[in-house]
């Protein structure tokens, strides 16, 4: 159980322990920050598989666009793609993979995103759900696909919390609270990118299906 001054909730994220154990990997669970959930995690890809979704990313990308308005904006600087929907096996495999770590069906998710971040580019502070859905996010997995240099952490300004991308390792964190506050200490930033260039693939998850 989540626990709060003011409230308490049940946790999405299920799993007890040091590791996960999905269909096909063992995934390390390296730190928590229990209220909202936010769990650094380690060896979710290989780093064969980080490469593989980065070339098939590569000549597909467009510039980033932000909200349900989809527009390009100065707050996310980024170039980005959309995998299908079971478009190959790495894709099922990965997507699957992801679904368990996130204990939601495959079908609450939105497709794979491989984002790009060259030096200087970032996604200022935002929030992942919507202001206004009939079916909102609830949970985001962000899969870092290389090492950056220097810079491209995923900052929560709210919690004191800075994840430094590293090839493999992941930040999942949850904002499904009936206590908006909760939901709001999810604020976060993806850093500018100050040394080399960031890659990553998100994963978001619905309250209802999507598929």
């Amino acid at each position: 159980m989540l626990v709060s001054t003011t409230i308490q909730e049940q946790t999405i994220f299920s799993h007890r322990g040091n590791h996960i154990d999905t269909e096909d990997k063992v995934i390390d669970v390296v730190s928590k920050y229990e209220d909202p959930l936010v769990v650094i995690l380690d060896n979710v890809a290989t780093h064969e598989e980080c490469n593989t979704l980065i070339a098939q990313a590569r000549d597909r990308l467009s510039r980033s666009k932000i909200g349900q308005t989809k527009e390009t904006s100065q707050e996310r600087t980024s170039s980005g793609m959309f995998f299908e929907e079971n478009e190959n096996d790495l894709i099922n495999r990965i997507e699957k993979r992801l679904s368990d770590v996130m204990c939601i069906p495959i079908d609450h998710a939105e497709g794979l995103q491989i984002l790009h971040y060259k030096p200087g580019q970032e996604y200022k502070p935002h929030y992942d759900y919507f202001k206004q859905s009939e079916n909102n996010r609830i949970s985001t997995l962000i899969l870092y696909l290389n090492d950056v240099e220097e810079g491209g952490e995923t900052l929560f300004p709210n919690l004191n919390l800075a994840v430094s991308p590293k090839k493999g390792m992941a930040v999942y964190f949850e904002y499904f609270y009936s206590n908006s506050k909760l939901n709001e200490l999810t604020l976060h930033s993806g850093n500018p990118v100050v040394k080399g260039e960031k890659w990553v693939a998100t994963q978001w998850m619905r309250r209802k299906k999507v598929r």
